[in-house]
């Protein structure tokens, strides 16, 4: 499932290939195809992502909500495109640029009010607009009072919006912590040092379009050049960089999460 970084560089890329052409939207599978016709010949003003969420602002005050789940797929074509390929839940032809979806979890037109309830569901996304005090100050009002483990509160999306697996594996190894930790003991000071350290891992993975957290020495390899799991240190590893121990996997908020007992036991 993509995970926030990959919402924000779509929602980027998408902005630059289509915000102000009128796009004819189609649903070459049909189950779009109503919702299709509210949005098709209308001016796309830009795409806002949030957490896992994207938003495409259309002309007429409507919105094409897509979550792409584990299974949702972008495939870009020039224009005009070749025919389509499986189940294609939707297609935009643009100028220039044609656009395929093909199994969404959520694609739906709607308005700015429920937007704004779907929203309303989510913590703060760190690669959002708005204020990086408020936001960090909001999600520590929730993890200092709970008792769940820390492991499960980041990737609770109403905590933190954006927030995947590879994420969570990867924060805690780098700040050497027990994923198990309750919240309500988690210290000021090492929450301080997950979020900057997890906002600096969203840039990252916007920057590049992909999750990498090795750095280039550690890689032996520029980080653009990077592909599959050499662009990790812990997620889906046999042994600990750091220790050479035998990484585990336990199971937090009903996902299997990558760690090394010796580092952060």
């Amino acid at each position: 499932m993509p995970e926030g970084h990959k919402t924000h560089f779509l929602a980027r890329q998408h902005t630059d290939w289509f915000a102000g052409q009128s796009l004819k939207v189609t649903s070459p599978q049909g189950r779009f195809r109503g919702d299709a016709r509210k949005v098709s010949g209308r001016v796309m003003d830009r795409c806002e992502a949030i957490g896992k969420h994207l938003f495409y602002h259309f002309e007429n005050d409507r919105l094409i909500h897509v979550h792409l789940g584990r299974y949702g797929k972008y495939r870009m074509h020039s224009t005009p495109p070749p025919a389509p390929v499986g189940l294609v839940r939707m297609r935009w032809v643009g100028q220039t640029w044609s656009l395929d979806l093909n199994g969404p979890t959520t694609c739906r037109v709607i308005d700015r009010q429920t937007r704004e309830e779907v929203i309303g569901k989510l913590g703060p996304d760190p690669l959002a607009e708005g204020s990086p005090a408020r936001k960090k100050a909001l999600v520590w009002e929730t993890v200092r009072v709970s008792g769940k483990p820390i492991g499960a509160l980041v990737l609770d999306q109403s905590v933190v919006a954006g927030v995947g697996n590879i994420f969570r594996a990867e924060l805690f190894f780098e700040l050497g912590l027990d994923p198990r930790t309750p919240g309500i003991e988690l210290g000021k000071a090492t929450f301080d040092s997950l979020w900057k350290s997890l906002v600096k891992m969203m840039r990252t993975g916007l920057k590049y379009g992909k999750i990498i957290t090795v750095t280039a020495k550690e890689a032996g390899a520029p980080r653009a050049t990077l592909e599959g799991r050499d662009r990790f240190r812990v997620y889906g590893k046999a042994s600990c960089p750091r220790c050479d121990r035998s990484i585990e996997t336990i199971e937090i908020a009903a996902r299997k999460l990558y760690w090394c007992p010796g580092c952060q036991g």
